[in-house]
């Protein structure tokens, strides 16, 4: 399939703490506007309640309000909607990622790396699979937060997924990465990007949540070579970026570090 450039809109607002009502309505206020400007919206990690483990006993399933949500949102913006959620299935609540499309689909990538340091890993199941998607030609690869700190996990592979193609052309991670940890944050995400010959769209949130953590933002897109495309403040904004596929085509032709590539797989 022929890649044309594709619109991503980063949403990076000042989540409420275990309020997905009042957090539905915020979000949605703050994407009203782009209804026929993007392809895809992303949301942060855990929008509806904050990075919260008390949020495990309110956690919704597949059927409840916010995926309900992300679906009509989805059809009236007429673009993708992303971001991850609490869901309960199976005896156990995952860190969700959804993925809505316009026509009403669900897709889903549950948070394989659980973030110990906040007992995350005691409380919430685990994923084990990567989710691709296709967007407008493009192949996307939606992350979660400590996800991030994984390189070999994250790799992008050449003709293994697609023959003839990397696995994705683009990353997208959804996060509540705190302040203290910013560094980190904006230094992986421009590795990634570099090291996987690929684009980065990643959104966090900005504010204080309930168990007094800072969140600074640092929502960012980045180019191919790692270079920032446009960069968010600490303040909650919205903003839109066009990636461009015949500079990623040009890039990949003229540096194939791919065929240099260690080969290897992934287990369990």
């Amino acid at each position: 399939m022929n890649m044309e450039d594709l619109r991503v809109s980063l949403v990076q607002g000042d989540t409420l703490w275990l309020d997905p009502q009042g957090n539905r309505a915020m979000y949605a206020a703050l994407m009203a506007d782009l209804a026929g400007k993007t392809d895809l919206v992303v949301l942060p990690e855990t929008f509806t309640s904050g990075f919260s483990n008390e949020a495990i006993g309110r956690a919704e399933g597949m059927d409840g309000p916010s995926v309900a949500w992300m679906r009509e949102q989805a059809m009236a913006l007429g673009a993708v909607v992303t971001g991850s959620l609490q869901i309960r299935e199976g005896g156990g609540v995952f860190n969700r990622l959804v993925w809505a499309t316009p026509d009403g689909g669900i897709r889903h990538y549950d948070k394989r790396h659980l973030f110990r340091m906040a007992k995350e890993h005691e409380r919430y199941a685990a994923g084990r699979e990567r989710l691709t998607v296709e967007l407008k030609g493009w192949r996307v690869c939606p992350l979660v937060c400590y996800d991030l700190r994984f390189p070999v996990f994250i790799r992008n592979r050449f003709g293994v997924e697609a023959p003839g193609r990397f696995d994705y052309d683009l990353l997208v991670f959804v996060a509540n990465w705190p302040s203290p940890r910013r560094y980190a944050w904006r230094t992986l995400l421009r590795a990634r990007a570099m090291e996987n010959l690929c684009c980065v769209a990643a959104v966090n949130r900005v504010g204080s949540d309930g168990n007094d953590f800072h969140y600074s933002g640092d929502s960012v897109a980045l180019d191919e070579l790692g270079r920032p495309l446009l960069e968010c403040g600490p303040q909650p904004q919205v903003a839109t970026v066009r990636f461009s596929a015949r500079a990623l085509a040009r890039h990949r032709e003229n540096f194939p570090a791919q065929l240099d590539a260690d080969s290897f797989e992934l287990g369990d």
